[in-house]
């Protein structure tokens, strides 16, 4: 006759059977987490594989990535509730070798911002796993204040209760007792970078394809420049045109140059030093070409001096009349500042906890630059004087004139179809 098994042999078996479920559990969402990966893969580059963003830059980053193990094991968090957000970034680009990772150079925004994902243990699985996205790809130096990406971030919700890679939609919009993202990442952050807002998005969202528009300000001392001859030249941007002979050209990526300005303003600010005031540009459109902006810049400061006419910005946007760029310096990447990016059913969030945090670093980090500007003032008054007629002025006397060679006589750069040509040489 069969013996019942005890009390504690039932306890242990139970224990067991209850481990094995917990693997295999993990082992389905895994296959559930490949399983979309694959589908957004997909639906963002294509069947054949071939990405949208496909640069050897990219390849070489991954690659590289791929070598260098995180700071913590991320396999054992694959069982975890987790939810796609996208984040609003803000950072201070002086000492950043621009945004993104593949440049090869170090620090920039992006190797940051994993930096601190893994230490908070936010990540869950590697970058790749994450279905990582970014808006753009701002240069080195330039700042933002509105730069969004998103990716898979690990929840304290449950499986059943969010947006878990199930299902192209948003499946339930509960924020409470949600980790808050924003305050947990700003501690960790570096000073010059901060998390400005989150929002859950779908998983089809994508930071650069589902954009709708991207704005830019770039601030100028106006000094003596002719606004109003700039703000002529300016709106003739406006619209749709091909700006080839105002970006730098990556003929090995791009084939269509040609791209939409839905807005161009210049005005003042309220900032003034030393009798001189600060403006700025603001240009937005859908999407912009490799240095487009600083391009389209530099251009306006030639009409500016008066050393260029308004009609000059007609000339270079048709390109069936100049197919060679003429060549000119851009203007400089520090006051570029990417200021916001727009997309549709994305309202960025922060706790009240967190944007009191966010508010008091931001009014320091002001008050720091206050100081080191007046530091500097003080050593302008302090210094010794050239001559005695000379004032303080900045912009007065002390520049050298360098003489104009007009856009339309200047040497020119390889045509698309000449780049083209070559690279086909090569291959």
């Amino acid at each position: 006759m069969a013996t019942q098994p005890s009390d504690a042999e039932l306890i242990v078996s139970l224990q067991a059977r209850v481990k094995e479920l917990e693997i295999e559990n993990a082992k389905l969402l895994a296959q559930l987490t490949d399983c979309h990966s694959h589908e957004m893969e997909e639906k963002l580059h294509g069947p054949d594989g071939k990405g949208r963003e496909s640069k050897e830059g990219n390849r070489k980053f991954e690659k590289k990535t791929e070598e260098k193990k995180p700071g913590y094991d991320t396999s054992f968090m694959n069982h975890r509730s987790k939810r796609y957000v996208a984040l609003k970034v803000m950072y201070f680009g002086k000492r950043f070798y621009g945004f993104a990772s593949e440049a090869q150079m170090q620090p920039t925004v992006e190797f940051e911002l994993f930096k601190a994902f893994e230490k908070t243990r936010l990540l869950v699985g590697d970058k790749k796993e994450s279905q990582y996205s970014r808006c753009g790809r701002t240069d080195k130096g330039v700042s933002s204040v509105g730069q969004v990406i998103a990716l898979f971030l690990r929840s304290n919700l449950k499986l059943s209760a969010i947006n878990n890679g199930s299902s192209g939609e948003v499946l339930d919009e509960k924020h409470e007792g949600e980790i808050d993202y924003i305050r947990v990442l700003n501690r960790v952050l570096p000073h010059d970078i901060r998390i400005l807002g989150w929002c859950p998005a779908p998983v089809d969202f994508h930071a650069r394809f589902s954009c709708l528009s991207r704005e830019y300000k770039y601030f100028f001392w106006k000094e003596k420049l002719n606004i109003p001859a700039m703000e002529s030249a300016g709106n003739k941007l406006v619209g749709t045109h091909d700006f080839r002979n105002f970006c730098k050209m990556d003929a090995a990526n791009v084939h269509n140059y040609r791209r939409h300005i839905t807005l161009f303003e210049i005005s003042p600010t309220d900032v003034r030093y030393n009798g001189n005031q600060l403006w700025v540009i603001k240009i937005k459109g859908s999407a912009f070409l490799w240095h487009q902006v600083r391009c389209m810049v530099a251009v306006l400061f030639m009409v500016g001096k008066g050393l260029e006419s308004p009609n000059v910005i007609d000339m270079l946007l048709d390109t069936t009349s100049i197919v060679r760029k003429p060549q000119y310096t851009m203007a400089s990447e520090v006051p570029l500042v990417l200021q916001c990016c727009e997309f549709d059913d994305i309202k960025f969030m922060c706790s009240t906890d967190a944007g009191d945090a966010l508010r008091l670093h931001l009014v320091n980090e002001c008050q720091i630059f206050q100081l080191q500007a007046t530091i500097f003032h003080e050593a302008l008054l302090n210094c010794v004087p050239l001559s005695n007629d000379q004032s303080l002025h900045p912009f007065q006397g002390t520049k050298k004139k360098v003489s104009h060679v007009p856009l339309m006589s200047r040497p020119t750069e390889p045509s698309y179809e000449e780049r083209r040509a070559k690279l086909n040489t090569i291959a």
